[in-house]
């Protein structure tokens, strides 16, 4: 659940810290005090798009800060934590914070740890969930509907699609190279001039492995030729000759065995002294073997130098390495025989493609026919909830069909065109009125329907989302009466398994919460401020009171008011 909101320097907010409860949580105040205001803050920090506009005027930067608790280590954010290298704190805390400058500039953090808005969104989205009117809005958009199918069905099926995906991906991989190697002839000669220069460059240099780093030695080595043959020099002599290293030793040495021959102590130390002397001589011998291979030729500095110019030439080209070059060459050979082969390489090509199409179609065909079964599923459901929200009389259907295209794969008698969803096309059809034809339902449902069909897919989506939030942003609009109260038990509903923050201008859903929060606008000093408070029992009847009126309260919408949360709060 979110525990805790502060919101610093934010579009008419100058600072707020709103501690939040479980359950049903309602923000109510006038238009314009700055509710939609405070979801657009939750909206970024849970990374939506920011713009420089958020930061209140005169400042430098808008602060964004909430934290979540996660008592259930097994919820999705866990495992998606892990993956992305998050750490959450012991105490099932996870804190994600947002600056934005007046320059534009984002900083996003998790758990302090500095991330990108990306993996801030990837996180913030599992554990809240923002439904505004204009999500609503997108319900209207076909091309969102097949989502929403799939996961319905997805949510108790977590593999579904996985091996269509796959298919999908290896079969536009061999169909991009088909067509990449389809081209027209004048680009074929023009690759191939371009593949045989880079060929013959980089085999003409006759390169060997490791070739780079052997030369790069050796050349270090004569730099300092003249250094390492004095001190190899000077190191022999040290030890070989009257009165050097290795004479003392060994004079060491037979003082060592004489006093042995009368103390056992020290024939054990002689023996010890003895195999280091051997060791130490073993050693000036080696010293002396490489002092008479070194051999100083002058010209074989400059021919190294030359040969690593050349190999860096190579390099700049072709890769970062002898290694890297030579991979390269394998490469664009295996291309040249390719191109050179083209018609049997096409033939190939195109048999490899029309395999995995038909593999595809197969399971397309699965996934087209899971749909269908799934579309069921959903109309029962859908028309379950709406019946409750008094649309019983709706007629709510689920499209799961296969689109002929003029161009795509023959496939039962029509042309497909395979997409990452499969070659399906869902849509929602809906008739509010017995007799009448299903249609899309942005010619026939109205603003209060399309919120109450919104509501009806969150309520069963929530049961099997696992988001720890949700917001409602005045999604009650349009409604009144005994519908308003069927949308106040929805959202209740929901609030039993998720937290939910409910911005709202109904009294039946103000009066159903858990908690009252109102939102008020102030001017002071010349400058607006928006402020937060909860009420207590007797202030939340005033302000139902006013809601209920519209105007000013009344004896008569107070007592309402105190019978409407006392209903609402039996049941």
């Amino acid at each position: 659940m979110l525990a805790e909101l502060s919101i610093k320097n934010f579009a008419i907010i100058d600072e707020l810290h709103i501690p939040f409860q479980k359950g049903l949580t309602v923000l109510t105040g006038e238009t314009g005090a700055g509710k939609s205001i405070i979801i657009d803050a939750v909206g970024l920090l849970i990374g939506g798009r920011g713009s420089v506009e958020y930061v209140r005027h005169g400042e430098k930067k808008a602060e964004l800060e909430g934290l979540f608790i996660i008592d259930d280590t097994k919820h999705p954010v866990y495992q998606k934590a892990k993956e992305l290298g998050i750490d959450i704190m012991e105490d099932h805390m996870l804190v994600l914070h947002r600056t934005i400058s007046h320059s534009g500039k984002s900083i996003c953090r998790i758990n302090g740890k500095l991330t990108t808005l990306a993996i801030l969104k990837e996180i913030g989205q599992i554990v809240l969930d923002i439904h505004s009117q204009h999500e609503t809005q997108a319900l209207l958009n076909q091309d969102k509907h097949i989502e929403l199918l799939d996961y319905f069905y997805q949510s108790n099926h977590s593999r579904f699609k996985n091996d269509y995906q796959k298919l999908y991906q290896h079969w536009k991989e061999l169909k991009y190279k088909y067509e990449a190697n389809n081209k027209n002839e004048q680009e074929l000669a023009q690759r191939i001039d371009l593949l045989e220069f880079q060929l013959n460059e980089i085999q003409n240099a006759d390169l060997q492995p490791n070739e780079d780093i052997v030369l790069t030695d050796e050349r270090n080595k004569l730099h300092h030729f003249e250094t390492i043959h004095k001190n190899l020099n000077d190191a022999y002599n040290a030890l070989h000759g009257e009165q050097k290293g290795l004479d003392w030793l060994s004079h060491a040495a037979n003082n060592l065995e004489e006093a042995g021959e009368h103390n056992k102590d020290i024939q054990k130390l002689q023996q010890q002294y003895v195999d280091h002397y051997y060791l130490i001589e073993e050693i000036s011998y080696q010293i002396r073997q490489h002092l008479e291979n070194m051999d100083y030729e002058p010209g074989r500095l400059e021919l190294i130098e030359s040969r690593l110019y050349e190999i860096d030439q190579l390099k700049r080209k072709y890769g970062q390495s002898v290694e890297e070059i030579m991979t390269y060459s394998a490469k664009i050979e295996e291309e040249l025989d390719e191109i050179k082969n083209r018609d049997q390489h096409l033939a190939n090509l195109s048999e490899m493609v029309q395999e995995a199409a038909n593999d595809l179609l197969l399971e397309a065909k699965e996934l087209h026919n899971i749909r269908k079964k799934a579309a069921k599923q959903l109309e029962k459901a859908v028309l379950m909830e709406l019946k409750d929200l008094y649309l019983e009389k709706t007629n709510f259907q689920v499209d799961v069909f296969i689109p002929s295209k003029e161009k795509g794969i023959p496939f039962e008698g029509k042309n497909v065109s395979p997409h990452e969803d499969g070659i399906d096309q869902v849509r929602f059809l809906i008739s509010t009125n017995p007799g009448e034809p299903v249609k899309e339902l942005d010619r026939i449902a109205s603003g209060g329907e399309m919120s109450r069909i919104m509501l009806a897919l969150k309520n069963i989506f929530s049961k099997h989302q696992g988001i720890t939030s949700v917001i409602f942003d005045e999604v009650d609009t349009g409604v009144s009466g005994r519908v308003a109260q069927a949308m106040a038990d929805k959202i209740y509903n929901i609030s039993v398994g998720s937290q939910v923050l409910c911005i709202t201008h109904l009294p039946q859903v103000a009066s159903i919460a858990d908690t009252h929060l109102k939102i008020e606008k102030v001017v002071k000093q010349n400058r607006t401020h928006t402020t937060i408070q909860e009420l207590s029992f007797d202030q939340r009847i005033d302000e139902i009171g006013k809601m209920i009126t519209g105007a000013e309260l009344t004896e008569t919408s107070r007592t309402h008011a105190k019978e409407l949360i006392e209903m609402n709060h039996k049941r």
